[in-house]
């Protein structure tokens, strides 16, 4: 064998080595993944994710998934021609938006992921919250916005606030080697699905589950002094300077739910919380198990 076949052999055991305290310290963990952004359009990623995630199921690791699917929501919705509204960031959803969002995510987005975790060999099991009341939750309050110094409320619809999990479900199938994939349609009281934002239902439910790790993937590199500009990475942010990012509008727009995901987890006992770019192929590997990891921690 030449010299050259043999160090990239040798390079190959030395990933596996530099793995091994993290299998060793993670096995039997919960981790709680939140699908999201690019890694949910392009086809490559997509089977970047689910093998990533089978590959943590076979070595011990008990992954949850939580999936939207705004960009899909928006297409189905304008191609059945209607407006898409956001206001303070969430989909005004009417009864016809609502039935199309269900239809998306549980139908379609869920299906599809599903199906790609088990061709690379796992066990998915897609759930939504009406599924055993496993996400309950309430209509939001009318939203209040400030236009041109005048204040106005604006009813956001059939958009839900969570406020409670039951996790039993999630936890009987993962015992069972199944993973769980679940999207963020919670359930009324009365029974009527309410669309939750996945930042938040990922944020709750590891919460519930007391989980090891929260990590969400995103668009961007993580978290950025400046945004728009990765050299300006966070590599780790306490939770309380976080919070004071948001206040100061440091951190905006898409990043707060995923940011206040994070806090509300972290006041949970769940351990740490990782924004991580699901643009970057395999980047769950290159964060749970090499010493530099990715993205922004918030811990």
């Amino acid at each position: 064998m030449l010299k050259k076949d043999m160090d990239t052999l040798i390079a190959k055991a030395d990933v596996l080595i530099e793995a091994l305290p993290y299998i060793r310290t993670f096995a039997g963990k919960t981790f709680v993944i939140k699908y999201g952004g690019q890694a949910m359009v392009s086809d490559d990623l997509k089977n970047s994710v689910a093998q990533d995630i089978v590959l943590l199921k076979f070595i011990g690791i008990n992954p949850i998934i939580v999936h939207g699917g705004g960009k899909e929501i928006t297409e189905i919705t304008e191609r059945f021609g209607k407006k898409t509204e956001f206001v303070a960031g969430l989909r005004v959803t009417d009864q016809e938006t609502m039935e199309l969002a269900e239809m998306v995510l549980v139908g379609k987005v869920n299906t599809e992921l599903v199906k790609l975790l088990n061709r690379h060999g796992g066990k998915g099991v897609g759930l939504n919250g009406k599924d055993s009341n496993l996400l309950v939750a309430r209509r939001m309050p009318p939203a209040r916005i400030i236009k041109d110094g005048e204040e106005s409320f604006v009813d956001l619809g059939y958009v839900g606030d969570l406020v409670r999990v039951n996790p039993e479900v999630i936890q009987n199938l993962s015992r069972n080697d199944y993973i769980p994939v679940i999207s963020s349609i919670g359930v009324s009281r009365e029974g009527e699905g309410l669309n939750i934002n996945a930042d938040h239902v990922a944020g709750e439910l590891a919460a519930a589950l007391r989980a090891e790790k929260l990590i969400l993937l995103t668009d961007v590199e993580g978290i950025s002094t400046r945004q728009g500009d990765s050299s300006g990475l966070i590599s780790s942010l306490h939770r309380q300077k976080a919070r004071e990012m948001i206040a100061t509008g440091e951190i905006s727009a898409g990043m707060i739910p995923k940011v206040e995901a994070c806090i509300k987890a972290l006041n949970n006992n769940v351990r740490r919380t990782h924004i991580i770019d699901g643009r970057l192929s395999h980047s769950l590997l290159l964060e749970i198990f090499t010493d530099e990891g990715i993205g922004t921690m918030v811990l």
